[in-house]
Parts: structure tokens; sequence; C-alpha cells
């Protein structure tokens, strides 16, 4: 049996690198640089970070990034910050050349953002969901989706 790479915790982690779009990399390869483990931020500084990582092509990234404020946020506000993890997964899966992917993530992002009726600091969640559906039709139409198409504004 293959052993996996562990955290000091015995978690799972996959230390290897990755490209640009999160997929694993062969061991000793140059990869993109990773989003810490263990990253906390302040809301604000969340979607700034996001949002950079979004403007560079990075939608892993801003993934990872919106998934720890997922996981380190107030109850409240978790669904908030799943649904925009989900969506950053779903422009990964554009990315990737996924289409089911992406729908199915993209469905899911816009389930969870539509249920927030008044979203905290500055989030344009019915601006997401409005692109999230423009996207959901451009896959369903067979059309090609350009780089520049998959860089959302995550605030007004």
């Amino acid at each position: 049996m293959v052993e996996r790479d562990r955290d000091d915790a015995g978690h799972a982690r996959n230390a290897r690198p990755r490209d640009r779009f999160g997929r694993p990399l062969p061991p000793g390869s140059v990869g993109v640089a990773r989003i810490p483990d263990d990253l906390d931020l302040p809301p604000g500084e969340t979607l700034d970070y996001a949002q950079r990582l979004l403007d560079e092509g990075l939608a892993f990234n801003a993934h990872e990034v919106l998934e720890a404020a997922w996981k380190n946020g107030p109850f409240a506000e978790r669904m908030l910050w799943q649904g925009l993890a989900q969506y950053a997964v779903g422009l990964t899966h554009i990315q990737r050349g996924n289409p089911k992917g992406a729908r199915t993530l993209l469905e899911r992002a816009i389930g969870r953002l539509s249920a927030t009726p008044s979203p905290p600091y500055g989030i344009d969640a019915a601006g997401l969901v409005a692109h999230a559906e423009g996207l959901l039709a451009d896959l369903a139409a067979g059309r090609e989706i350009p780089e520049d198409a998959l860089c959302p504004r995550l605030r007004g």
C-alpha cells in the first residue's frame, strides 16, 4: 500500500505541487504557490485575496481562500462562504474543461448565494448569481467561455 502524505495531526494532505488549475504535478515539479492550510483572514482581506487570485486566473486557489473563511467563520455565514467557494470551484471546472462538474458546482453556488438575503461585506450575491446563470447558459449551449469571463467581481 502506498503511503499518503500526512500533516502533523495525521490527516491526509497531498504535498505535491499543483498547477494553476489545482491539479497535482509530479513530485519535484514547480507549481503555483499553495494557500496555507491554516489560513484565517478577516472577511474583507479574504475577499480581497480571493479577488486577486480570480483576476490572475487562479480560481482553484481562490476556492481555497474562500473555503478557509467558510470553515473558520461564524456559523451564520457558512452557507454564504460555502457558496462563494463552490462558485470558485465551478470556475475551476470550466478552466479544466469539465462542464458537468462546472454545472454541478455553479448550481450549488447559486442556491447558497440566493439564500443569503442581505450579504455582508459588500458581497454582490445577485451579480454573482447572474454571472453564474450566464455561465450555465453558455455551458448548456456548448459555447466556449473565454478566460476573462471567469473573473467575476465578488463585491459590488
